[in-house]
């Protein structure tokens, strides 16, 4: 094979004349040439290779593979990231950059729309913000980042700039560019001052063109050491305890992006004393754990969640995380695991935690399996924390103190956001976790052998402890968040009054 780079042609001049570079070393040099090419497009490549070469007949599909093959390999990468942004006041300059009308046969015309994908990635990691959303509208492309779990908007460029920018993301991600009727997914990896980021990038055919979201996954934020979760200390000693029985069933419930993986791998990291088998299930897998098995579903070729726990019990586990319990048979599955005497970890996705009994009685799990089986839920939301620099305090009403269970001297004052250059005026900077956890004791075992309701559950399991909702009121008595933000989080009915 060649010793030689194959991408000396321009991405968008070798995508939209159908030439490729194949072969390019001392002996030859040959260019692959899709359902024909024009003598001009001959020439000019003949021109930029300053070489002369042999033409080889390839299929479009065989094109479209050795195109993302080829260039992706030209990916982003954290020097180019600071690069792109050295020198740029903002995003909008990068976009100024942008020639209206771009020649295809200028054997550096991708360079502005790479310096614009750089400084999007940069930037992004640079605000903390989890997700990038680029959605193309009729007028306008939306470029938005997910910044403590709420969307801002960043830039509206030309509509224009979608088609080569969405394409360049899918050459990196290695996705299939001439398809844009169904959804693909794919990852870039790259490390930015020294930090692993990989790029989860996924695409979706909407009305006016595909739109992209790109998932910004930071090593740095997901290993972390239980104690670092943000639980309270009631909390911590539970969850400790529950991790520490050999067998049964824990889960973790909560809505997207509320740290259901983080928790889990933390977990995971306590379970993991070098004497143990722990094996996972992930779709996808998020972050890779030293010595842990992480097993990738992929479902069209049946490596369901069900099939491929079948398949690892012959592989001798003593511990196992199955990323989420979506059905009937992943459910039973797991529970028989677990009634071998094994622990399993898992997600599931409800309100509260014990909406997940309820959820796994609605799947068809029998009460007495659930009862015998299950250990614990924890169910986990995240709220954003008040910026120190910006937020005001206010004197707490009649309502706001009951609402919370202040005492009668205790919190007379709360804090609200503002808005400052610091936290780029949304009034928050970082997020805390809020949890609550069931455990499954005598008597939480005995409502789910009778089959109570939710309701009869939530009451009995969170009497003593605290529920979601009574936890993040700890963040707002010691100022830490606000009262709007416990309540766009957290349902006040949660907590079983």
């Amino acid at each position: 094979m060649s010793a030689e780079p194959l991408n000396l042609l321009s991405y968008a001049f070798a995508r939209d004349k159908g030439l490729l570079v194949l072969r390019n070393d001392d002996e030859a040099c040959t260019i692959g040439v899709r359902n024909g090419a024009e003598p001009e497009a001959l020439i000019e490549a003949r021109r930029v290779l300053k070489r002369p070469f042999q033409l080889e007949a390839i299929t479009p599909e065989q094109f479209e593979h050795l195109l993302s093959e080829h260039y992706a390999r030209s990916a982003v990468s954290g020097d180019e990231a600071e690069a792109a942004m050295a020198g740029q006041d903002s995003l909008t300059s990068l976009i100024e950059g942008l020639s209206p009308t771009a020649d295809l046969l200028d054997g550096n015309d991708d360079a502005p729309v790479i310096r614009l994908i750089n400084g999007l990635i940069y930037e992004a990691v640079n605000r903390k913000a989890s997700d990038v959303h680029i959605e193309p509208h009729q007028d306008n492309l939306s470029v938005r980042y997910r910044i403590d779990g709420v969307l801002q908007e960043v830039l509206t460029p030309s509509v224009r700039l979608a088609a080569p920018l969405i394409s360049r993301i899918k050459v990196m991600a290695r996705l299939d560019i001439a398809e844009t009727r169904v959804p693909q997914d794919g990852r870039i990896s790259l490390t930015i001052g020294g930090r692993s980021i990989d790029v989860r990038v996924s695409t979706l055919p909407s009305r006016y063109g595909e739109r992209v979201t790109m998932r910004l996954l930071d090593t740095r934020h997901a290993l972390l050491e239980l104690s670092d979760l943000g639980m309270d200390e009631d909390t911590l000693m539970r969850f400790r305890s529950i991790l520490s029985q050999p067998n049964g069933i824990t889960l973790v419930t909560g809505p997207t992006g509320s740290g259901k993986t983080t928790t889990l791998y933390s977990a995971l990291s306590v379970l993991n004393n070098g004497e143990r088998n722990v094996m996972t299930l992930e779709d996808p897998i998020e972050y890779g754990l030293p010595g842990i098995s992480q097993t990738q579903m992929h479902h069209k070729v049946g490596l369901t969640f069900a099939a491929t726990l079948r398949a690892i019990l012959r592989h001798d586990p003593d511990v196992v995380m199955v990323g989420e319990v979506r059905d009937l048979e992943t459910a039973k599955v797991a529970f028989e695991f677990a009634a071998t005497g094994r622990p399993v970890l898992s997600t599931v996705h409800t309100n509260s935690a014990a909406g997940a009994v309820q959820r796994l009685r609605d799947m068809g799990i029998e009460p007495y399996v659930l009862a015998a089986t299950l250990r614990a839920v924890i169910a986990q939301r995240l709220v954003r924390r008040l910026c120190p620099h910006c937020k005001t305090p206010h004197e707490s009403t009649p309502e706001e103190r009951e609402m919370f269970g202040f005492s009668a001297g205790e919190a007379p004052t709360i804090w609200r956001p503002v808005g400052c250059m610091a936290c780029g005026q949304s009034g928050y900077d970082g997020r805390l976790g809020v949890y609550e956890l069931l455990t499954v004791d005598g008597d939480i075992r005995d409502l789910i052998r009778r089959d109570c309701s939710e309701d009869d559950i939530q009451q009995a399991a969170f009497s003593a402890h605290d529920s979601l909702f009574m936890n993040a009121g700890r963040y707002v008595k010691t100022g830490e968040t606000s009262i709007e933000e416990v309540l766009r989080v957290c349902r006040r009915d949660e907590d079983g009054s």
